[in-house]
């Protein structure tokens, strides 16, 4: 069997070295040396061009090099029938968690505000809660929300989350569907997006969206750059709706040199990084699907198109 490698931002020889140490008689090819497209049996892809699969007739499974898939799911022409596998896999999450617990922890402590007085050499002592007293809510409760939400509990966050259907979690209080929205805003003074990108989802991070949160309320978006209206986030910021924003993901990657987040008082940036896969941690998740497919064994985390994840 072969599989053949695509990414525009992961190196290949990492994964070719962990995929053929774990698998021997699996050929790991990458797409500029993909040879017959007849031999190809896997695509383990991020980001590859629109009609680029459709040149490999006996493709048994795409594996996904992310958890998101929206842009996978934008080509028209994937081909029909083939399964796509999303990556769900351990550290991922734990590093999405991770990077959601920091930026909380400063919103929650005052952080960009103590930064500003710094800059300004001011002395004025800011007063803080207890994390307990602190509402944070997490919309997505997948695999990065779920792990998200478990090391903001475990810190002590009054934790709520908001998805598309109910989906209860031990110590989160569950809001769900277009009527849970509005309840869920008006507790969350950290608002932590790590939704899937779809089609429902797209833009959901408006002005209406801001002003159902509590006024000074803070924005942390980890998820995808579609989930928000970017001129709506300047707007809150400037008018005081939202305290701040956090933002790993952006309409345009990279971000452009003349967006005004660069250098918005109230905005931290950072460059999609919040959880980035790593080969050796995520090769397991790989094998295992190659392992199903050799054994007629019914893939996981397989993605629904009608549904977007």
């Amino acid at each position: 069997m072969a599989l053949v490698f695509y990414s525009d931002s992961d190196r290949f020889e990492p994964w070719r070295d962990a995929l053929t140490a774990a698998v021997p008689d699996l050929e790991v090819r990458n797409w500029d040396e993909a040879g017959d497209p007849a031999e190809i049996d896997f695509a383990l892809v991020w980001l590859p061009p629109q009609g680029a699969l459709q040149r490999f007739p006996n493709l048994k499974a795409i594996l996904n090099l992310g958890a998101g898939v929206d842009a996978l799911l934008k080509d028209p022409s994937l081909p029909k029938g083939v399964p796509i596998v999303r990556m769900v896999d351990d550290d991922l999450a734990k590093c999405m968690a991770e990077y959601v617990l920091l930026h909380v922890l400063r919103c929650h402590r005052e952080q960009p505000a103590l930064d500003a007085q710094q800059r300004a050499k001011q002395w004025r002592i800011v007063a803080s809660p207890a994390a307990c007293h602190r509402r944070v809510g997490v919309m997505g409760l997948g695999a990065m929300g779920g792990e998200a939400a478990r090391h903001l509990l475990a810190v002590g966050f009054d934790v709520a989350s908001w998805t598309r259907s109910a989906k209860p979690m031990p110590g989160v209080e569950g809001f769900h569907g277009a009527e849970g929205l509005a309840p869920f805003l008006a507790r969350t003074e950290i608002l932590v997006c790590l939704l899937p990108l779809t089609a429902e989802t797209r833009g959901i991070l408006d002005r209406d969206l801001f002003r159902g949160l509590p006024r000074g309320a803070y924005l942390i978006n980890a998820g995808r750059g579609g989930h928000q209206v970017e001129a709506d986030i300047l707007q809150a910021l400037d008018e005081g709706q939202l305290a701040g924003a956090t933002l790993d993901v952006f309409a345009t990657e990279p971000l452009p040199a003349d967006s005004p987040f660069w250098t918005h008082p109230k905005v931290t940036v950072t460059p999609h990084n919040a959880s980035i896969t790593n080969p050796h941690s995520a090769v397991r998740h790989v094998v295992e699907s190659i392992r199903r497919v050799r054994a007629g064994e019914p893939l996981r985390n397989v993605v629904d198109p009608a549904v977007g994840y």
